[in-house]
C-alpha cells in the first residue's frame, strides 16, 4: 500500500495555494469530480472545471487572503475556521468562514463552506 498523504496536509497545501493565488497548485488538491457547496447543501460548483473557473475570478481580488484560525480533523474530514480578506462588491473587508473538507485518495472530494456576514473595512 502506497504512502497516503494526510487529509490535513491536503487542506493545508490547498490553503497555501489559495493564498499564493496559484490556480494550478490550488486545483492539484481537488478531485476531478469534486463538489463545492454552500453549507449545508447548495451546490456552487460541480467538478474541477467549475471550481477552477470560480477561483480564477476570485484570485483576481488584490487583497485575497485566507487566515487560518483553527483546524480539526476526524478521519478524512478536515474542518478549518478561517478569516478571509476579500474585495466584496461593496468594498474590501473580512468574513468568517468554516470550511469542511472531505478528502479521499489525497484529493478534496467535497467541500462545504459556511460563511458569516462580511465586515467591511472602514474608509480611512
Amino acid at each position: 500500500m502506497g504512502h497516503q498523504i494526510e487529509p490535513t496536509e491536503v487542506v493545508r497545501k490547498q490553503l497555501e495555494a489559495y493564498n499564493a493565488k496559484d490556480i494550478d497548485a490550488f486545483m492539484s488538491h481537488w478531485a476531478e469530480d469534486a463538489q463545492f457547496l454552500a453549507f449545508p447543501s447548495e451546490l456552487l460548483a460541480q467538478g474541477a472545471d467549475q471550481i477552477r473557473e470560480r477561483h480564477v475570478a476570485r484570485f483576481k481580488e488584490p487583497n485575497l487572503f485566507g487566515q487560518l484560525i483553527s483546524r480539526i480533523n476526524v478521519g478524512n474530514l478536515v474542518i478549518n475556521r478561517e478569516v478571509v480578506t476579500r474585495t466584496f462588491p461593496e468594498g474590501p473587508g473580512r468574513v468568517d468562514v468554516i470550511g469542511i473538507y472531505e478528502v479521499e485518495g489525497g484529493k478534496i472530494r467535497k467541500a462545504w463552506f459556511k460563511t458569516g456576514t462580511p465586515v467591511l473595512d472602514r474608509a480611512s
